[in-house]
């Protein structure tokens, strides 16, 4: 397995996988992440994984950066074969899209030359793989395989936009967690929190997730929003069949 270790300042080491963002290659990240909840190493701090990498915080004082790694070559040698085939559980999330809470929605739709309807089916249609979390906490870089958008970015960023505002560009969606900055195509809203630090697990969606995004009305927005701050309500999962 061709893998680089690369200093990451003078308490972490980024485990490169490769540098093309794919299943194939998240799926060595997530199973290193694996292995070493499986087998952590002692003066290991956390990890957090990416598109490509896994980056490893250490504590210097306990474990030196050549023996973190050699530790780190015996892990990876110990992998098993890494699959993408593997069985998933995909998360619905429900998404009021438009209106108030998506004023891009209309914009993307000139952009793609064609109808806020087609947007809505291509963006909800397809599941979306959560490939890490990051900028904030709880904050998914999600992507589809099918049908991407040919637009991208904004041109000029906005300075603050509301949390659980849903994003998009290319192929890639985000959640948005809390009230921040962001550059991407805001088209709708979803009701659920997407970090809540009041739960014993705060994040919605965790890296190797996959996401259905399922379009409501305003009045069903309200309603779960009701049922979420009440703490009533449950994500649906389901299991798609081959």
């Amino acid at each position: 397995m061709d893998v680089k270790f690369l200093i990451a300042g003078d308490r972490a080491v980024s485990v490169e996988f490769g540098s093309v963002i794919s299943l194939e290659v998240n799926a060595k990240v997530r199973a290193l992440d694996e292995k070493l909840k499986e087998s952590p190493i002692e003066g290991m701090v956390e990890t957090v994984p990416t598109y490509c990498a896994l980056i490893v915080h250490y504590r210097p004082e306990v474990i030196r950066y050549s023996k973190l790694v050699e530790e780190l070559e015996k892990r990876i040698a110990d992998m098993h074969e890494v699959s993408t085939t593997t069985k998933k559980v995909v998360k619905e999330i429900p998404v009021y899209y438009g209106g108030e809470t998506g004023p891009d929605l209309e914009y993307c739709a000139e952009l793609e030359n064609t109808t806020t309807e087609e947007i809505i089916r291509k963006h909800s249609q397809h599941e979306y793989y959560v490939y890490m979390l990051g900028f904030a906490p709880g904050h998914p870089y999600m992507a589809r395989f099918d049908e991407p958008f040919s637009f991208k970015r904004r041109t000029s960023p906005r300075v603050k936009i509301p949390a659980r505002s849903i994003v998009v560009q290319l192929a890639l969606s985000d959640f948005i967690p809390f009230e921040q900055p962001c550059g991407w195509n805001i088209i709708g809203s979803t009701p659920l929190d997407i970090c809540n630090f009041a739960k014993e697990d705060p994040f919605l969606v965790r890296a190797g997730d996959w996401v259905k995004h399922v379009p409501v009305t305003k009045a069903e927005y309200d309603q779960i929003r009701r049922d979420v701050e009440n703490g009533t309500y449950k994500v649906k999962t389901y299991t798609p069949q081959d």
